[in-house]
This record gives structure tokens, sequence and C-alpha cells, in this order.
């Protein structure tokens, strides 16, 4: 059947391109269809990303023989490189291969690292030989060798990933033009089921996989997320004819780097009254290079010198408004990016403080034994369902009530994700001390043997993980896409990135800074490798506080946030098909509408 072909409109209307540059029909390329493909490669390739994270503390200590300290932190400083890197991957999309071209090469990398990790835990070389003593000091430690190989696989697959994550989900929102109501719409959607088709792949590896790692073996335990890896790109692959692109627009980096400097050495200039006399291109400029024309704006407005005209065209001395408003959005998000450092450190202690837990619990149910690694599951399954249930019923029924298309905006999203983290870490604390109250009772405490307490108490924990996680997370990825400038959108999707790569790195340094000052002056200490007698309840409590704290900071930054200008009047279409009157769009477009010539 041939594909209904809509005449001059019919072409996508935001830069999109195909793969040799030529315009696109949006009847032909992106949309759903286009999605599926990439959907799909998530679901995938997460399978083999958590396949190897979720279970990874327990591989440490029971094959390499490692501390509970030094295993942790093992795992939280390869996860925060793992998050660290898009930003790496997002420049190189944004400035030079574009995001497909990366995406590709950076998979090839991926499958290298995975490949050869499946190696490493399977040739008995590679690996120490096994110890049955519960007294981890007392086992063989591993070679320089085999960390060597072991770890370098692990961080090449972190740079490989580097190159996946930013571009992935930005690969899939480009199959949206934000110049069509109806595909605007879809976009306020994908996000939602983007989310969805990650945690169905970390389902799979929270189940299936860490029960094979745990009672079959680390081979097949590795080998399968490989596989699942290779097919997640063949998939990617074959969607190829249906994607739209967007073309390389050159260093972020180096623009902002322009804004910055020329604002700096022209310190001392006044500004114009009038924003018309900044320096600004014709818009036939940004029209030839699809691009768009920003207005200038009020905040930040020391960085408007920038564009004050002194006779020079030194690209360090003078920029374009555009350019400036462009550098002032990926700034303004800056603040918002610290306040989820916090919750990022609270999701890294699922696979690792969490995990370990549960090792200490009874995991039996008839003849089963639970890995400690699966309750990460309810996670995703909390999260599989809030996603749904925010999508198809508290999205409508707030839709109706503030005549938001969103239904509440993506901060205020956010806010209600930082809150569940204060209550998740107090249930976690309260949890903790019950279990080693009753591991006093039984008399485990020396001896760190599991206590006679179901692992289904750390449950609710993890089901309220995934349901922060369906407000923060997601908002989280859609608010840094969102509010990034048009021609950096790939970096602006390594923010939410570099958040979970930070608080992972807080995680490391805040376990080993407590461990540490908590022995001092003779001290039992908080955390040691015995968790039975160690009290992981005061570090959970400590945890609390500053959350309660980073709250009170993000609601700060929030008040003094500005929404960029949408590059479409789509948004205000969709508000007026809710309800909203004449006056309500025009109040709201003072704070995220376009105002674009």
């Amino acid at each position: 059947m041939a594909v209904e072909d809509n005449g001059p409109d019919d072409y996508t209307q935001d830069g999109t391109v195909d793969l040799k540059g030529n315009p696109v029909r949006r009847s032909k390329r992106g949309g759903w269809t286009a999605c599926s493909f990439v959907v799909v490669y998530e679901v995938f390739e997460r399978m083999a990303y958590y396949g190897i994270s979720s279970n990874l503390v327990l591989y440490l200590t029971r094959k390499l023989h490692q501390g509970t300290v030094s295993s942790a932190n093992n795992v939280t400083n390869w996860v925060g490189t793992i998050w660290m890197t898009p930003v790496l991957g997002a420049y190189v999309a944004d400035a030079h291969l574009g995001r497909y071209w990366t995406f590709v090469i950076a998979c090839a990398i991926y499958l290298v690292g995975m490949s050869v990790l499946t190696l490493a835990v399977s040739v008995p070389g590679l690996k120490p030989p096994h110890c049955v003593d519960p007294i981890i000091e007392n086992c063989k430690k591993s070679s320089t060798i085999q960390l060597a190989v072991f770890y370098g696989a692990l961080y090449t697959l972190a740079v490989g990933t580097g190159g996946t994550k930013p571009n992935i989900s930005t690969i899939g929102a480009d199959q949206f033009d934000d110049f069509d109501p109806k595909e605007k719409g879809h976009k306020l959607s994908f996000f939602n089921w983007w989310m969805f088709s990650i945690f169905f792949g970390t389902l799979f590896a929270n189940t299936v996989l860490v029960y094979i790692q745990d009672n079959v073996g680390w081979t097949l335990g590795y080998g399968l997320p490989t596989l699942g890896l290779a097919i997640s790109i063949l998939i990617f692959l074959a969607g190829t004819p249906f994607y739209r692109h967007r073309v390389p627009t050159g260093s972020p980096f180096t623009r902002m780097a322009r804004v910055i400097v020329a604002a700096l050495r022209k310190w001392k200039v006044p500004l114009p009254a009038d924003p018309k006399e900044l320096y600004e291109l014709d818009l036939e400029e940004y029209n030839k290079k699809g691009k768009f024309r920003i207005d200038s704006t009020p905040t930040l407005r020391f960085l408007n010198k920038a564009c004050v005209k002194t006779g020079s065209t030194n690209p360090w001395m003078l920029c374009s408004v555009t350019q400036v408003e462009e550098t002032k959005q990926m700034l303004r998000m800056i603040p918002i990016l610290v306040a989820t450092f916090i919750p990022s450190t609270m999701v890294a202690q699922i696979n690792t403080l969490f995990v370990k837990q549960g090792t200490l619990l009874n995991r039996n149910i008839g003849s089963f034994k639970i890995p400690p690694a699966s309750l990460s599951a309810f996670v995703t399954i909390s999260m599989l369902v809030c996603v749904v249930l925010y999508d198809r019923f508290f999205v409508p029924i707030m839709r109706k009530l503030t005549k938001n298309p969103r239904g509440i905006t993506l901060l205020q999203r956010m806010g209600i994700g930082i809150v569940l983290h204060i209550i998740i870490m107090t249930v976690a604390s309260l949890t903790e001390r019950h279990r080693l109250n009753v591991a006093k009772d039984h008399g485990v405490v020396e001896n760190g043997k599991p206590v006679p307490l179901s692992i289904f108490i750390l449950l609710p924990q993890f089901v309220l993980m995934g349901t922060a996680d369906a407000f923060l997370e997601v908002a989280k990825i859609e608010f840094f896409y969102d509010q990034a400038p048009e021609s950096m959108k790939s970096l602006g999707t390594s923010y939410s990135m570099t958040s979970l790569g930070i608080g992972n790195f807080i995680s490391s340094f805040l376990l080993s800074t407590v461990s540490h000052v908590t022995k001092k002056h003779g001290h039992h200490g908080w955390i040691l490798n015995n968790l039975n007698a160690s009290r992981l309840d005061y570090y959970y409590a400590f945890f609390t506080i500053l959350n309660f704290l980073n709250f009170i900071f993000f609601v700060v930054m929030v008040k003094f946030y500005v929404y960029k200008a949408e590059v479409s009047n789509s948004m205000a279409i969709l508000r007026e098909s809710l309800g909203g009157t004449t006056n309500r769009i025009a109040d709201h477009k003072k704070q995220e509408e376009p105002r674009l010539k």
C-alpha cells in the first residue's frame, strides 16, 4: 500500500531530515512507527545493563571477595561513571557526528565491553578460586591481571553507554514534530512510555537474570545480557529507514563559552534600554540552517552584555541574542540539576546496601530461595503501575483542573518525587532498626548469620522507590530535554544522567566518610562487613535529614526558575482544546510559550 502524500504541508517543520540531509515527510518517517524500534531496543538494552548492575555487588563480595564498603563503593563508582560519560556522548552527537552515528559507534564499544565481561566471569584463570569461608578476609584476593580484565571490561562498557544513553531517548523524542499539535501531544506521553519500556527490561533482569546468576551460574547470567544487547542493536538498526534526524550544530560548549567570555570581557559596557539594539542575525540566517531565533529575556541579564555591539565581530567578543539565550537556558537548569543529586544518591542504595540487607534475611519460600537482588523487581513493578496510572488517570483528571496538557508542571512532578524520597529513607531506617533488634534478640549479631525475618520486610522501601521514580525520574528526563535549546537537546538530556552519576559518586563519598568517621575514637562504626553489628538505621536516618534539606533547596530554586520559550504554539493550542481561556494562554506564554519571530 502506498503511503499517503499530503503535499507540502506533510513536511516536518522542526528541521529534521533523513540520513542524507533531505527534508522528511511526517507520513513516511517518525511518529510512533519509528519510536517502536527505539522503545523495543530500550527493553533489551535495559535488560543487558541491569543484568550486570543489579547483582554486581554480590559478585564482588562472593567471587572477588571484597568487603561491604569496598564492594558498594566499586559499584557506585562504576555506575557513577556510567551516568557521567553521557556528557561526552552528547557533545560528540550535538557537535560532530549527530545522534544516530554517535549511537551506532557507541553500541559497538558497549558490545565489546559486555563480551569481555562475560569472559571475565567465565574463564577460571580470570577470577580467584571459590571460597566458602564466611569471613571474607580469609579468602584469596583477585590478582592484578584478574582485576584489570574485569574492571577494564566494566569501564569499556561505561564508555559505550556514554554514547547510547543521551542519544537514544533524544532520537525517540525527535520523531515528533513540535510544530504539529497532534505530534506535540504524543511527545508529552512519550517519556512516560519510554520509562515504561525501560522498566520492562529491568524487570526481566531483576527476576530471571539475577536468579540465573545466583542459582545456575555467572557465565549464563552474563551471557544472556550480552546476547540481549546484540539483539537490541539489530532492532535499532532495522528501524533506520523510519527515523528522523537532526543535523549537528557545532560544539555547544564552545558556543556557551563564547557567551560567558564575551560577557566578562565587556562587563563594564552598559546595556541598551531597547533590547532590539542588541546584536542578532537575520531571521533568514536561521531559516536556512533549520534553527530557531529566540528573543532576549531579562533573566541572567549580565550575559546580555555578550551581544552589545562594540565594533568588534570576533565571536569571543560578540554573540547573537539567540546564542546568549541558549546559554541562559542551559545555565538556568543547573540549580534544578543540583537539587536532583541527593535523590539520585538514594537510588544508588537499591543495588548496594538494600541488596546487602537482603542477604541477611530469610529468603526461603518453601524450597525456593529468593535472590536478594530480585527485590529490585518491585521497584520496577511499582514504577510500571504508577506510570500507567499517572498517564491514564492522574493526568486526565489534573488536565481538567489545571488546563495544563501535562496535568501538572514538570517541576511539580519532580517535587512529589523528592518528597517521596524523604518517606523512603524514613521507612528504611525504621525497618533496619527493627531488623537489628530481632538480630539482637536471637543472638546473631556477632556471627553475622541471617535474621529470622522475611526478606519481604524490605518490600515497602523498594515499592516506594518505584513510586518515586514514576514521578521524579520520568519528569527529570523530560524536563531537561524539554527545557534545553533545540540545538542542545542531547546535552540537555545528559543533565538527567549526570544527576545519577554524581548521585552515585556522592553515595561512595558518604559511605566511605561515614564509615571512617563513625569508627574514630574507638567507636564501633555504623557500616561494617557484618551488617548485623552495623547501624544502617542511623545511616538511613541521616539520609532522611539530607533529603529534607534538599527539598527545601529545591522549593527555593523552583521559585526562581523561569521556563524557556517554546519553539511553536502547539502547547497553547493543546491548552485551548482543554478549555483554557485566551487570558490563561497569554499568562502562561510569559513562562512557557514561544516568542519567536
